[in-house]
């Protein structure tokens, strides 16, 4: 069971670290909330230290182990309680943290929908299954002082408003990008970014 490691960051990719440990790399995801505030770990000469949840995925065939890390125990301890939830295994949980731990917990203590269900892979059925499991059990992390690291999530009308300014900027006539933003939002209604609308007027435009 590998618990840390420490070792000399070579590569940071979209949701995973490359560190090299003596000459072996090992691959360790990282939750999105926590890649954010990654590069304040690493030290001057690229060395990092993460605290690890080893992990052993079951496929038909093989056991594929991979390491999550976090950048302290307090953060591994509410991803292995995240992960009790039925459903919500490793991959998802590391998804699902784009939001500060602390706004999460407090979400789970207040029963607030509407925020579990803006985190990545989670919808209406999987945020009450999220509250009824963990629901007075997550007040500590509540206290985490990690508001800092992540916005909370726009309000649709921002999503769209940001999206349309820059449709207008590409030289689309106001009526057209305004229709194109409707009818993404009509396709996708669980687009939670500017940056996801526009990739999905992208797609609907590519099949026209």
């Amino acid at each position: 069971m590998i618990s840390r490691i420490s070792g000399t960051l070579r590569e940071k990719r979209e949701n995973s670290v490359i560190i090299n440990v003596s000459g072996i790399s090992y691959e360790v995801f990282i939750p999105d909330v926590i890649m954010k505030v990654l590069d304040g770990s690493i030290g001057a000469d690229g060395k990092i230290e993460l605290v690890t949840y080893h992990y052993l995925q079951m496929d038909p065939s093989r056991g594929v182990p991979f390491l999550v890390g976090f950048l302290n125990e307090v953060e591994k301890e509410f991803f292995e309680k995240f992960i009790t939830v039925s459903g919500v295994g490793p991959k998802a949980a590391i998804r699902a943290l784009a939001l500060p731990i602390s706004v999460i917990a407090k979400a789970i203590d207040e029963n607030n929908l509407s925020l579990l269900k803006s985190l990545p892979g989670v919808g209406e059925r999987k945020a009450r299954e999220i509250v009824a499991k963990l629901q007075g059990k997550v007040g500590k992390f509540g206290l985490m002082q990690d508001g800092h690291i992540s916005e909370l999530p726009k309000p649709k009308d921002d999503i769209q408003n940001e999206a349309l300014d820059v449709l207008l900027q590409l030289q689309y006539k106001r009526n057209e990008a305004k229709e194109m933003v409707s009818k993404a939002i009509s396709r996708n209604p669980d687009i939670k970014t500017s940056e996801e609308l526009l990739n999905e007027i992208y797609k609907q435009r590519k099949l026209i």
